[in-house]
């Protein structure tokens, strides 16, 4: 009696495992082109992946842009985003100084643009589409976010993304953008491809990520706070501005990750 009893919890521990294998199995589409621009460099950069939950509906979707300055980098799925319920949609787009400023804000926007539109065909919920990505492309996220017009030539409204969490991206000119007009690094610009100069209360609910102050490059803990205190004073009401104390610029973006993942989860409760 006893051997049968053991063997039936063995039995059932081992359809309980492969229960949650299967409930949390996950797919990855690589390589979809979310533009119609024919041009040969928009067709070979112009791609996202995306990772998502095979059993499951109504997920949140994070929107992920890679970092490189907006000269380098390519898309990749952030392993701390894999096998947490929820989908992530890694894009490619267009680098300096193959194109100019703005090709790869609507680069960007074409790309959560092409989320809003499909992600339900995968199973998500286009009301939780978050938008993130690290250093470049933490800008282009607010960018994105906060200017409007991006979207809306995709007929997208940008209210409605979830949330915006930028990390460690620019908020006053981005220094690539600067660089194409022989501007310094070191000479701050603020006009529309500032994320700054588009500071409203209605954007969606949005949180600044940095290193520490004293390990950023380029004052971006100072640029992030300042965003951070505008949309304050504009009436935003769910704006948060978080500082990782004891990790640079680089070091950041994973314990970012883990606050991002903290952060979403808003969007599953009832």
């Amino acid at each position: 009696m006893k051997n049968y009893i053991f063997l039936s919890l063995i039995f059932f521990l081992i359809g309980a495992q492969t229960l949650t294998a299967q409930e949390t199995a996950y797919t990855t589409d690589e390589n979809i082109l979310y533009t119609s621009d024919a041009s040969e460099y928009a067709q070979e950069r112009c791609k996202l992946d995306i990772y998502y939950p095979e059993n499951k509906t109504d997920f949140t979707t994070v929107v992920w842009f890679h970092g490189g300055g907006i000269t380098g980098g390519n898309k990749f799925i952030p392993e701390k985003l894999k096998e947490q319920g929820i989908a992530v949609v890694a894009v490619n787009y267009r680098l300096s100084p193959k194109v100019k400023c703005p090709v790869y804000i609507e680069d960007a926007a074409a790309a959560v643009a092409w989320t809003f539109k499909n992600i339900e065909k995968y199973g998500g919920s286009k009301d939780k589409i978050v938008v993130s990505g690290h250093s470049a492309g933490g800008y282009l996220t607010s960018m994105v976010g906060l200017n409007k017009h991006y979207l809306a030539a995709h007929d997208i409204n940008a209210d409605d993304i979830a949330m915006l969490i930028p990390f460690s991206g620019h908020t006053v000119t981005h220094f690539t953008i600067r660089d194409e007009r022989g501007i310094p690094g070191t000479q701050a610009i603020v006009d529309e491809y500032a994320p700054l100069y588009f500071v409203r209360p209605d954007a969606p609910p949005t949180i600044f990520i940095t290193g520490d102050r004293e390990q950023e490059m380029l004052g971006r803990y100072e640029e992030n706070a300042y965003m951070w205190r505008m949309m304050k004073v504009a009436g935003h009401k769910n704006c948060k501005l978080m500082e990782l104390d004891g990790f640079n610029h680089g070091e950041m973006a994973s314990p970012a990750l883990e606050v991002l993942l903290k952060e979403i989860r808003v969007l599953d409760k009832p």
